[in-house]
C-alpha cells in the first residue's frame, strides 16, 4: 500500500498539487461554512488571493475553542445527511470537540493508514493485535481501517483486561501492537508477573505507538522487553485520527502525508510562520477532507519539520518526534519545563523505571512548587532503604542541573504507581490528586 507516486512526488510537483487543493477548501469553506466565511473576510482573504506557500500565513488560523465554540455540528461543510460517522474528543473540559466524516473521508482515513501500516513494514501476511481504544476515540478504528485495507488479520480488541490481551497476543500470534506506549510498558509489567517471556513465546515484531508523546529511553526498554521494532504514528481526532505522519525504517522523523495534510510549524505566542527546522507548533491544515474540513489548526503540539528526502525515498516532509505540547509547559519560577524533559531526564539514571508523574503546587494560575514520583526498579529496590536514599539524591540533583529548577523527589517501590490503558495522565494539580494514582511513597 506504499503509493508511491505520491509519496516520492518531487517537492516541486507536490507544493503545486497543495496549492491547487488549498485554493479549492479556501473556496469550498467561503461558501459552505459561516463559521469560516465570516474569519475569511475578516482576514480579507480569499481562494484566489493564494498564490504561492508565501501566501498561507494570510489565512486565519482554527482553535480548539473555535471547535467547542462550533459544537456540534457548525462546522460541517455538507449536509448532515451526508455525514455517516461522528468522532469526538474525551471532553475533559467540558463538551466534547466532534469531528464528522463523509464516505469521501472514511475512503481518504483508509488510505492514509495503509500507508501508515505499510511504512511500519506491516503486509498481508501479518497478525495486527488492535489495544487501541474503540468508540468515540479515534485511535482503535484508525488501525483497523488500515489493516483491513492492507489485508492483515485484525484483533480488535480494545483496551482493558490485560491478562486476556497476552493470551490472545500469544494463541493468535500477533506479529504488530498497536497501543499507546504507556499500555505497552503495562502489557510487559504484566507479562513479567506472569511469567511469560514475550521475546521467547510471542511472535511479535513491530509495535505502532502513538497518541501520546514518548522518550527515546521509554522506546528502547518497550522494544528490548517486547522483542519489537516501534514505530512512532501521529494524528489528532480534529484532523483525521491517526494516519497523519509515521516513521519510516529509517526512524529519522515522521513523515507528513502532505497531499492530504499541509503542515506548517508557527511560533506558539505570536503565530509567526517559522523556518524548517525550528521548534515551533504544528499548524495543519486538511486539504481533502469533505465532512468538516480544518483550515490551520493549531494542534498545541511542538515539533520540527525537515523538508529534506529521507533515505527511504520518500520526498515528504518529516516531523520531529512530539516535543511536548504548548499548553502542557509548566513555568515555575520563571523557568519552563515540560513533562517530556523530566522523563528524558529521568529515565538517564540507571534504577528507575518509566512510571512517573508530576505534582504541582498551584496558587492563582501560578505554580509555586513541583514534586516529581517515579518507581525504582526491583533490582534498585531489592538493593534497600539506604541504597533507594542515595539514588534518590543522584536523581534530584541531576533532575535539578538539568532543568534549572528546584524541586522534590520521591522514589517509590514498584508497581506503586497505577498503569494506564488509555493516553498516559501525567501531572497533577496536588489540590485534587488525593492519592489516586499513587500512596505510601517512599523516599
Amino acid at each position: 500500500m506504499w503509493n508511491r507516486e505520491v509519496e516520492c512526488l518531487p517537492r516541486r510537483e507536490l507544493e503545486r498539487l497543495q496549492l491547487e487543493r488549498l485554493r479549492s477548501l479556501v473556496g469550498r469553506l467561503s461558501r459552505a461554512v459561516p463559521f469560516y466565511k465570516e474569519r475569511l473576510a475578516a482576514a480579507g482573504v480569499d481562494a484566489g488571493d493564494i498564490r504561492s506557500h508565501r501566501d498561507f500565513g494570510r489565512l486565519p488560523f482554527t482553535t480548539k475553542s473555535d471547535l467547542r465554540e462550533q459544537y456540534p455540528f457548525g462546522l460541517f461543510a455538507v449536509p448532515r445527511e451526508e455525514i455517516v460517522r461522528v468522532h469526538a474528543s474525551s471532553g475533559t473540559t467540558g463538551k466534547p470537540t466532534v469531528v464528522g466524516y463523509s464516505r469521501c473521508d472514511l475512503s481518504v482515513w483508509s488510505e492514509v493508514m495503509a500507508r501508515t501500516l505499510s511504512a511500519a513494514t506491516v503486509t498481508a501476511s501479518d497478525v495486527v493485535h488492535n489495544a487501541y481504544g474503540y468508540g468515540l476515540f479515534t485511535g482503535g478504528l484508525g488501525i483497523a481501517l488500515g489493516a483491513e485495507t492492507i489485508g492483515a488479520m485484525t484483533v480488535p480488541v480494545s483496551g482493558g483486561f490485560t491478562k486476556r490481551q497476552l493470551m490472545l497476543m500469544e494463541d493468535f500470534g500477533a506479529t504488530v501492537l498497536g497501543s499507546t506506549p504507556s499500555y505497552a510498558l503495562v502489557l510487559a509489567d504484566t507479562a513479567r508477573e506472569l511469567g511469560i517471556e514475550t521475546r521467547e513465546r510471542m511472535k511479535l515484531r513491530v509495535a505502532l505507538f502513538g497518541a501520546e508523546p514518548f522518550s527515546e529511553a521509554t522506546r528502547r526498554e518497550i522494544e528490548t522487553r517486547l522483542g519489537v521494532e516501534s514505530f512512532d504514528i501521529y494524528g489528532l481526532s480534529e484532523i483525521i485520527g491517526p494516519g497523519v505522519a509515521v516513521e519510516c525504517e529509517e526512524h529519522d522523523g515522521l513523515h507528513i502525508f502532505e497531499d492530504h495534510f499541509l503542515p506548517e510549524i508557527v511560533d506558539p505566542d505570536t503565530g509567526e510562520r517559522l523556518e524548517p527546522g525550528t521548534e515551533g507548533e504544528l499548524v495543519l491544515t486538511t486539504l481533502t477532507k469533505t465532512g468538516m474540513p480544518l483550515l490551520r489548526y493549531r494542534t498545541r503540539d511542538r515539533a520540527k519539520l525537515a523538508p529534506e528526502p529521507c533515505r527511504c525515498g520518500r520526498t515528504l516532509v518529516r516531523m520531529s518526534r512530539v516535543l511536548g505540547r504548548t499548553d502542557d509547559m509548566l513555568i515555575l519560577r520563571g523557568v519552563n519545563v515540560f513533562p517530556s524533559q523530566i522523563e528524558h531526564a529521568l529515565l538517564e539514571i540507571e534504577g528507575l523505571t518509566p512510571h512517573y508523574l508530576i505534582l504541582v503546587d498551584r496558587r492563582q494560575d501560578r505554580i509555586e512548587g513541583l514534586e516529581v514520583w517515579v518507581e525504582a526498579t526491583e533490582e534498585a529496590h531489592r538493593r534497600g532503604d539506604a541504597a533507594v536514599s542515595e539514588l534518590r539524591s543522584g536523581t534530584k540533583d541531576h533532575l535539578q542541573q538539568r532543568l534549572g529548577i528546584r524541586l522534590q523527589l520521591q522514589i517509590v517501590e514498584p508497581g506503586r504507581i497505577r498503569r494506564s490503558e488509555g493516553k498516559a495522565v501525567r501531572v497533577f494539580d496536588r489540590r485534587e490528586f488525593a492519592g489516586v494514582w499513587a500512596t505510601g511513597a517512599k523516599q
